[in-house]
């Protein structure tokens, strides 16, 4: 692929990022200009808690987890990204760096916005700033999302919030649920959850003795319409 068909690939993804969807093709084309290009391995380390407040990324393909270590040493997931999505942007706001660590899930390529040429190009274009504002509040409540699932005792209760979230966030409707499109393994939701794998495995069978999920094609899951929202669940 030459470097005008990568230009115009990266220019079709990046316009369709919530973030900058409402610019135009001038803006786009100045946005363009400073966009950096990397590619990442499977499994490779793309942001770390020390250099977060340097770069905004978009991914262009792959897939990435954005991760950090629990007191016991256990990996907490706290998001998958897939291609369109970003992190990064509140670093470029306020210069400070996250405690979180982005991991390519499989061999990834992401555009990097580098904080002094976004700081320019978003002081010349408010419609970013009232995007990030409005993507920040989006951010704000998955976050306490994740709080209220870290705040669950009871296991089964934390799993259903995890399922409702990934349906909400991720879910496609279904004539017979709602399908999480994203790809997760037992190993996954434990991450999101602070569980033992075998406790997830067993809850998810329990849930599927009870009709209340299915497997859809590899390690997607269909919530049925028999599921029942942790807030339901007693």
């Amino acid at each position: 692929m030459s470097p005008e068909d990568r230009n115009s690939e990266l220019g079709k993804l990046i316009a369709k990022v919530p973030l900058f969807s409402s610019l135009d093709s001038n803006e786009l084309e100045d946005l363009l200009s400073f966009v950096k290009r990397r590619r990442f391995r499977k499994f490779e380390t793309i942001l770390t808690e020390e250099d977060s407040n340097r770069y905004m990324y978009v991914v262009m393909s792959g897939k990435v987890k954005v991760i950090r270590s629990g007191a016991d040493g256990r990996e907490l997931l706290f998001a998958i990204h897939k291609r369109g999505d970003f992190f990064g942007e509140m670093a470029l706001l306020d210069g400070k760096t996250s405690l979180a660590t982005v991991v390519a899930l499989e061999d990834t390529t992401v555009g990097l916005f580098g904080k002094d040429d976004f700081d320019r190009f978003s002081k010349s274009n408010r419609k970013v700033v009232e995007k990030i504002i409005e993507l920040l509040c989006i951010r704000l409540r998955d976050a306490w999302l994740m709080l209220k699932v870290f705040g669950c005792t009871d296991a089964e209760r934390r799993l259903r919030t995890v399922l409702q979230y990934l349906g909400e966030r991720h879910g496609v409707m279904d004539a017979r649920g709602v399908i999480i499109t994203m790809k997760l393994t037992h190993k996954d939701f434990a991450s999101y959850t602070n569980l033992a794998r075998e406790t997830v495995s067993r809850l998810m069978t329990s849930l599927r003795k009870q009709n209340e999920i299915e497997l859809v094609g590899s390690h997607q899951i269909l919530l049925t319409k028999a599921f029942r929202k942790a807030d339901d669940f007693a």
